[in-house]
């Protein structure tokens, strides 16, 4: 009997800790939730100091003197603040990380979710046309595990593939 209960505490713990968002408590509290990302892709200059969390694929990133800008293709985040696996997109953003990241690591095709402050906008070539980057001053950052695609899920009448 003492087993059956030292099983099922494991398992209530494994669940609840799996289903942890990756942004801090402290950072969720001050996100603004009411803003849409389209709205926030469509006019970045409006939503200026305020927090938000994005996420997406990285399609690049480059070391400059004021720090290490990372380009993502925005993708919806799951309820635990990861990017799902779709093709649909409201934009490209720049996330400017104050500090050295290693670009072979946060390198293109890898996940990534960030907590930030809206900067506005930045105007960067893509390929031969000049594109409007939301940009976002990164005040936490996960990347995401190769390969962490979840192959068992457990859920209680919800199921959310990311």
């Amino acid at each position: 009997m003492k087993a059956l209960k030292l099983i099922v505490l494991i398992f209530i713990v494994i669940s609840f800790s799996s289903c942890a968002h990756v942004i801090s408590g402290e950072l969720l509290e001050r996100t603004d939730r009411t803003i849409s990302t389209r709205s926030l892709f469509e006019d970045p200059n409006l939503w200026k100091g305020k927090i938000v969390i994005l996420g997406g694929n990285i399609v690049g990133s480059l070391n400059r003197s004021e720090g290490t800008y990372i380009e993502v293709v925005q993708k919806e985040l799951s309820g635990t603040g990861k990017p799902k696996f779709t093709d649909i997109s409201d934009g490209r953003f720049l996330i400017l990380y104050d500090g050295y990241l290693d670009t072979a690591i946060y390198s293109k095709g890898r996940l990534v979710t960030v907590a930030g402050e809206v900067m506005g906008s930045k105007v960067r070539s893509l390929g031969e046309i000049d594109y409007s980057y939301l940009l976002l001053k990164s005040l936490e950052l996960h990347l995401l595990q190769p390969g962490s695609r979840p192959t068992v899920s457990f859920g209680i009448g919800i199921s959310e593939r990311f």
